[in-house]
């Protein structure tokens, strides 16, 4: 499925990679970028050390409080990269790990490569703030917003790239579409979160719970799922079986206007061969084409596209197996973690990666 990976030796790094790998079950599970960027990293040939900052620092104190643990985690971060010699240390929303310390981690090992990724929008203050602590110390920063948010993050003295979502074929397992619609018991599916939340799409703007009773008031013969609206929020092993059980699903951000930003839903959907509706405002259409998704510019056009999949099953299954080939072909883990190491290091990147020089 992968159309340009390689194995190059070049690319055979020591690798520390610092982020939200959990030791133990809490939080989004075990399926999270964290994991697939590791994965992917592996699969190039890289010797990846998995470092849990957030786990570490829970166990830097004897109240396994997080917050009071934050020394102890730096500190054992320097430990073992002193003893591991890493070519790069990898920041994965690594909050817990201080600027001071990449500073020191510099001085300690000459010559070693730093870099960040993150996955939450540039529309947050507080996100870019978190970015921009480390940005200077940093040899590239990788976010999956894109146009002119990205653009002014990097402030034009600052490496910042786009990275989509990727998706990891080893955890993105299910193939939904090779299932009809009477073995899938999810016609629509929805991790909605905060009810209240306010979101923006189809040229519209308001809260989750209003967006979920209009689709369910338009669409009645719809079997829902809607963890978090009118049901409790769902994590883990049963957000996966969820996923599982799923026929189509909603890929609604907060926004749905910033160029290529999504949440990564959209890998846990199209990668599981759930047919997706996107907003076109999101700019994924003018990458993917139409084929492949339920693309849709006004709720109406929303409604009536749920309604056809819903009563036309064969053109759901063939649509949502073209997403499923077509993301899988762009954004698998190998590529994506094959474009970062040429970034970092400054290495011609591959013209088959078609994002590469979005901004």
């Amino acid at each position: 499925m992968v159309g340009h990976a390689s194995t190059d030796t070049s690319r055979s790094l020591k690798i520390i990679h610092s982020g939200y790998l959990p030791l133990l079950p809490k939080g989004a599970g075990f399926f999270g970028t964290a994991f697939k960027i590791s994965n992917g990293l592996t699969r190039v040939g890289c010797n990846v050390l998995d470092f849990s900052d957030r786990d570490i620092a829970r166990a830097s104190s004897i109240f396994r409080n997080r917050k009071l643990g934050y020394p102890g985690a730096n500190r054992r971060l320097l430990e073992v990269a002193k003893e591991f010699l890493p070519d790069l240390i990898l920041f994965g929303h690594a909050d817990t790990i201080r600027p001071g310390t990449l500073e020191e981690l510099r001085e300690a090992l000459p010559g070693v490569k730093l870099a960040q990724w993150n996955v939450d929008p540039l529309f947050e203050e507080d996100n870019v703030d978190r970015i921009k602590s480390k940005i200077g110390l940093v040899d590239h920063t990788f976010v999956t917003t894109a146009g002119p948010m990205l653009e002014k993050l990097g402030e034009a003295k600052y490496p910042v790239s786009f990275m989509p979502n990727l998706v990891d074929p080893s955890i993105e397992r299910f193939r939904n579409f090779t299932k009809q619609g009477d073995e899938l018991p999810i016609d629509l599916f929805y991790a909605a979160g905060n009810p209240l939340q306010p979101r923006s799409h189809g040229g519209t703007y308001g809260t989750t719970e209003e967006l979920i009773q209009k689709i369910q008031e338009n669409c009645p013969e719809i079997r829902f799922e809607t963890p978090g609206c009118g049901s409790p929020i769902i994590s883990r092993k049963n957000y996966e079986l969820a996923l599982m059980r799923s026929s189509m699903g909603l890929n609604i951000s907060r926004r749905n206007d910033v160029h290529l930003y999504s949440s990564d839903r959209i890998a846990h959907i199209v990668g599981n061969g759930i047919l997706a509706f996107v907003d076109r405002a999101t700019g994924y259409a003018d990458f993917f084409g139409e084929d492949g998704f339920g693309f849709y510019s006004t709720e109406e056009e929303l409604f009536d596209k749920v309604k056809f999949f819903k009563s036309h099953d064969l053109a759901r299954q063939q649509t949502a197996r073209k997403g499923w080939e077509a993301y899988h072909r762009e954004f698998d883990c190998r590529i994506v973690t094959e474009y970062m190491i040429d970034r970092i290091l400054g290495n011609d990147i591959s013209p088959d990666i078609r994002w590469a020089e979005t901004y």
